[in-house]
């Protein structure tokens, strides 16, 4: 009896021709050979192991068929009393089938490992490339997309990139042997045999769209519903502290409803899909069963020579289905292949390797400057317009203004994430030497973002995130900058002490000097803090930044932030309204920030 998986297998082979036809005629069939090539690339790197593999699938299918023709004959042996021959043929039989054996399993390990390898290759690649993607263009995907790229799309392209031309050759060959064993004794036989799988396909034409239609609702339903899971545990907290958890249980078992609905009707369309096929299969079948009757009775073949064309009948009908299951295999690798290309295909972010050359002065300090600056993510939607900036060794200089008026975005500017449209935004050294803001240029500066950004691990390995060599000395007198060592020290573990995902375990204050004290072993001539100081106390707050000036006096400290109390230590104070950044005088610093 055919299997429900050979008709599906069927079923994907029609659709992906229907495909390949509609990606010829619109001109995307260059698409696909592209993306092809791309992936041959990975394939080229394990030539010799795909040769091998090759030559095992070979040997393993000739082995194979040599243990069913041995297997015929001991039939033939045993039936017909001529016990002479009979050590002989047991003996190839299970020598076939040992070598057939060891040969699968030796393909099945080799495949494994040559797998991981690529997955492996292409993930590392990838992600390099996607780290030094632009901000800009990487921001247009989003987070849940990214990773299905980087997980679900390079698992397939890496389990097809070095089995697909082994697969092709060794099936086609057992097709063909197998074809030509049965022919040899009897070519009304063979044409049987390989009569059911094009009346298959023929037949499974009717079925593909409804089938389709089905798996694509159930797998976008699927995507939402997983969505929908995502985002309720990334914001679990929120939740729990709106006390709306039971609103969120009821949106999860109507997600759950939807995708049963869709699932027992796609589930009952394929019952009856494959209960029509495995009918037409038993049909097929059975003809040929009674086509060996017929030979047996009139004695035109032996009973071994009927077992070994049932059994190659099988056997050929899985190599064609191998053969044709070839396709949606391609068609499916090619289509992972062209989502992972578009991320590598984004834009690089700019590098001015000329940035290298700032290390020597650094001691120094570098003005960070902002010249006539035009930016807008959206033409015809300024962000930020004709706006200056300035801030010079040993200043703190403060970036204030209502929330949604470009602040966030002139720190983009300022960190080299995004560039003007026009104007320039550039570090300039001692020397007066200047280097637009880059890629490069970056590690000029110690960051610390909106939000929490203490990961799970140890307080001492969050604080090597920066500096993989600091020692435990070093950490410790960072924390006292940030005036973290306090409440760290107390903990039996100090500096070892276990940190949960999201700094569970801190308060928001605590993981905010935390995150500071990172920025401070960093020691980047420059600081940059985007309300990193919120959850501090205005004692504490204060005494961070004038613990930061006093580590290293040329540091350039730069923050964003809604409290008046930071003002009186900065030397100059900037307002972002509407997209203008004006610098204020003492009397305008203190009023714009009571207002908002």
């Amino acid at each position: 009896m055919e299997s429900a998986n050979d008709n599906k297998t069927e079923k994907a082979f029609f659709s992906s021709l229907k495909t390949l036809a509609k990606r010829k005629r619109d001109g995307s069939l260059g698409e696909i050979i592209d993306d092809w090539r791309w992936i041959f690339t990975y394939t080229r790197r394990h030539r010799l192991a795909v040769v091998f593999y090759t030559v095992l699938g070979i040997l393993s299918t000739t082995m194979g068929l040599v243990a069913s023709v041995a297997g015929k004959y001991m039939i033939d042996i045993i039936t017909g009393r001529q016990t002479s021959k009979l050590g002989l043929m047991i003996a190839v039989m299970l020598g076939s089938a040992a070598f057939s054996l060891l040969f699968s399993n030796l393909i099945s390990r080799l495949s494994a490992k040559i797998s991981i390898r690529i997955n492996n290759d292409i993930q590392a690649d990838i992600f390099d490339q996607i780290i030094d993607v632009d901000w800009k263009a990487i921001s247009e995907y989003s987070s849940g997309d990214l990773i299905n790229r980087f997980n679900g799309d390079v698992s397939t392209v890496s389990k097809n990139a070095i089995s697909w031309l082994p697969t092709i050759i060794i099936t086609i060959y057992s097709f063909v042997v197998t074809f030509a064993v049965i022919w040899h004794y009897n070519k009304v036989m063979s044409l049987l045999a390989f009569a059911s799988a094009p009346v298959m396909l023929v037949m499974s034409k009717y079925f593909i769209n409804k089938q389709r239609e089905y798996a694509k609702k159930v797998r976008e339903t699927g995507s939402e519903m997983m969505g929908f899971e995502v985002e309720t545990f990334y914001n679990f907290d929120t939740i729990k502290s709106f006390g709306i958890m039971e609103s969120y249980g009821r949106k999860l078992r109507q997600w759950q409803e939807k995708l049963k609905t869709l699932s027992l009707a796609y589930n009952l369309f394929t019952i009856k899909t494959n209960v029509f096929m495995s009918v037409l299969g038993m049909i097929v079948q059975y003809a040929a069963f009674g086509y060996c009757l017929f030979l047996l009775w009139t004695g035109q073949i032996t009973f071994g020579t009927m077992q070994l064309f049932l059994d190659q009948r099988v056997k050929l009908s899985s190599a064609f289905n191998n053969v044709v299951g070839i396709i949606p295999s391609f068609l499916a690798s090619s289509v992972s292949a062209h989502r992972i290309r578009e991320l590598i295909d984004l834009p690089r972010e700019k590098h001015i390797p000329e940035s290298s050359k700032l290390r020597e002065l650094e001691n120094d300090g570098f003005e960070v400057r902002m010249d006539g600056v035009n930016f807008a993510y959206v033409k015809e939607k300024q962000v930020i317009i004709d706006s200056a900036f300035r801030a010079a060794p040993g200043e703190i200089v403060a970036i204030i203004g209502p929330s949604g008026e470009g602040k966030t975005t002139l720190i983009r500017l300022i960190l080299g994430l995004i560039h003007p449209d026009s104007g320039t935004c550039f570090l300039r050294a001692s020397d007066g030497s200047e280097v637009e803001m880059n890629a490069d240029s970056r590690s000029m500066f110690s960051y610390v973002p909106q939000g929490n950004t203490i990961l799970s691990g140890t307080i001492a390995e969050n604080m090597r995130l920066v500096r993989e060599d600091a020692t435990d000395e070093e950490i410790i007198n960072a924390l006292k900058v940030a005036c973290a060592w306090d409440f760290v020290s107390r903990n039996p573990a100090g500096i070892n002490a276990k940190v949960g995902e999201r700094g569970r375990g801190f308060s928001e204050g605590q993981a905010q000097r935390l995150a500071i004290a990172r920025a401070v072993l960093r020691d980047a001539p420059i600081l940059l803090l985007d309300e990193a100081t919120s959850a501090l106390d205005v004692e504490t707050e204060r005494n961070v930044l004038r613990n930061i000036i006093k580590q290293r006096p040329n540091k350039t400290c730069i923050v964003t932030t809604h409290r008046p109390t930071v003002l009186s230590l900065c030397k100059r104070v900037y307002r972002v309204v509407k997209g203008t950044v004006t610098e204020l005088d003492e009397d305008e610093s203190a009023k714009s920030v009571m207002d908002f």
